[in-house]
């Protein structure tokens, strides 16, 4: 499941959518599996960061219908499509910033962002500075604000899968199965997206993956003139900070990951999904225990069990009759998925459910129907999906075997229902890649690593607690921040002290708890 398009309203097949010195040498973790490839990789990263050093980044106003108004710049670095092959076909990866709000003496240097996806775009990152963000305004006083598009995301050489038309299309057919004639259905879909994603995008999918991801950060690290790396790195951007933490465990200087992926090669990605569906179904129970708690906003019913009713309600006449002709099962659950994601979310989709069973339909449909006139929204969903499928495809082994996926999602859905199959038919292209696909990185701490801070809400649903659990006992000496009896995806960005000065104290001077920390929640939503 997207890890960071959430709030994305278009959907693949069932539902909507779930980065100046001289160049180190490659490290021994870069060439230790000994693999000839690996070396090759190694050797390319080394030539690409040193050409990209050189070359620098020339920082211009941003092109007008990039919509990053001054002081924010933008500009390209060049890397190669294929790190085995440094001087063959090169791709251009967009990046801004925004410099430090302080002096001269206080900056410390880019801090380079990634928001998860994989998929999503990092260049709206420098806008805390300009919006003033008052969670940012330390951190924003020593470091430039780095954003960039990943490798096929948004400016960055995008790839496709399907015509973004046709992906934003509604309804789409019911994501739970009533027979084998809907998975027979369901996976013919699947099927012809992979195709699709080797007909628009062939070239570039077998160099979609998260180590490349990670090399490309490092030639971004030289083009800015830094010797290390300063990385924050929300949901997928922590795995992709995870690997580079592997590659290139010398060349960082604070990283922070925040709402953390399991590293582990044995969930990434096909177990990380199944892991997220009992995550998800815990977060939608804490949310509707809200919902009846301000049944006095709401009337929506009382208890769990009466808020539940009312979901199952509403996707039973939705699936016999589309509501406004184009809300379905598929799109409700892309609509309201968000509340389990974040808590900013729990309000206004408790509002529009609330509209809805009072009897105003068209608040539904204005915020879970696509808006097929807002061709440039569906472009991004659509190339947002495929970077998602293809990196996840990509980096790692699927099962091949329809029977491995049918009953690992059938005895899930008994007692996980509400995004289980949702999230299969997601990820079933993967299947039957055309790609060839990778061993996922054994991520570790290397020679010269320094101490990452790790944050965590205890009950997030898209990157489940023992992901950050994993990573810690992975990379020594790093330090566990937990927001406990808290879920909301992405810790870093909201308001709460205990979290907030420890991440500034850490980026501003490097110093982290003695231990592991233990914080309060957040503020709970109010009506």
């Amino acid at each position: 499941m997207r890890d960071s398009g959430a709030k994305r309203r278009a959907a693949v097949l069932v539902a909507a959518a779930l980065i100046a010195g001289a160049v180190a040498a490659p490290t021994a973790n870069a060439t230790a599996d000994g693999h000839h490839g690996k070396d090759r990789e190694a050797r390319g990263v080394a030539i690409a960061a040193a050409r990209a050093a050189k070359a620098g980044v020339d920082w211009r106003d941003c092109p007008a219908d990039w919509n990053l108004a001054a002081p924010i710049q933008c500009g390209w670095v060049s890397v190669p499509m294929d790190y085995a092959k440094p001087y063959g076909k090169q791709i251009k990866l967009a990046v801004d910033r925004i410099g430090n709000t302080g002096t001269q003496s206080e900056r410390q240097g880019a801090l380079l962002y990634n928001p998860g996806g994989p998929g999503g775009s990092g260049l709206r990152f420098p806008a805390r500075v300009t919006a003033k963000n008052p969670v940012w305004a330390n951190t924003a006083k020593a470091y430039d604000f780095v954003g960039f598009d990943p490798r096929g995301v948004g400016k960055s050489a995008p790839i496709s899968c399907v015509d973004p038309q046709e992906f934003v299309k509604a309804p789409k057919a019911d994501p739970v199965p009533r027979s084998e004639a809907d998975k027979r259905a369901q996976r013919k879909l699947a099927r012809e997206y992979a195709e699709g994603c080797q007909e628009r995008s062939g070239e570039m999918l077998p160099h979609m993956t998260t180590p490349n991801s990670a090399r490309d950060l490092d030639v971004i690290r030289a083009a800015l003139g830094e010797k290390k790396l300063n990385f924050l790195g929300v949901s997928y951007g922590t795995y992709l900070g995870a690997v580079y933490a592997t590659l290139f465990p010398d060349h960082v200087r604070r990283m922070v990951v925040d709402s953390v992926v399991n590293p582990s090669r044995e969930k990434i990605w096909y177990q990380a999904n199944l892991d997220q569906d009992v995550a998800f179904e815990g977060r939608w129970k804490d949310w509707q225990d809200w919902v009846a708690k301000n049944d006095a906003a709401f009337h929506l019913g009382t208890t769990r069990d009466a808020v539940q009713a009312q979901w199952l309600k509403l996707r039973a006449t939705a699936e016999k009759d589309p509501i406004g002709g184009v809300v379905g099962p598929a799109e409700l659950i892309g609509f309201f998925q968000s509340a389990p994601y974040y808590d900013s979310a729990w309000v206004p989709v408790a509002t529009v459910f609330s509209q809805y069973v009072a009897g105003d339909t068209q608040a539904l449909v204005d915020a879970a129907a696509p808006d097929l006139s807002d061709t440039a929204g569906n472009a991004a969903s659509e190339n947002g999906n495929a970077v998602y499928t293809a990196v996840e495809c990509t980096d790692a082994k699927w099962p091949t075997s329809w029977r491995t996926w049918d009953r690992d999602n059938t005895r899930l859905h008994r007692d996980h229902p509400f995004m289980t199959w949702a999230n299969a038919w997601m990820n079933l292209p993967c299947a039957t890649w055309p790609a060839k696909q990778q061993t996922p990185v054994d991520v570790k701490s290397g020679k010269g690593l320094p101490p990452v801070l790790i944050v965590q809400s205890e009950r997030d649903a898209a990157t489940p607690y023992a992901g950050a659990v994993e990573l810690h006992q992975r990379l020594k000496d790093s330090r566990l921040v937990t927001e406990r009896n808290a879920g909301s995806h992405g810790v870093t960005g909201l308001v709460n002290a205990c979290v907030n000065d420890r991440v500034d104290t850490y980026l501003l001077t490097g110093a982290l708890d003695r231990t592991d920390v233990t914080c309060a929640p957040h503020a709970t939503p109010k009506p």
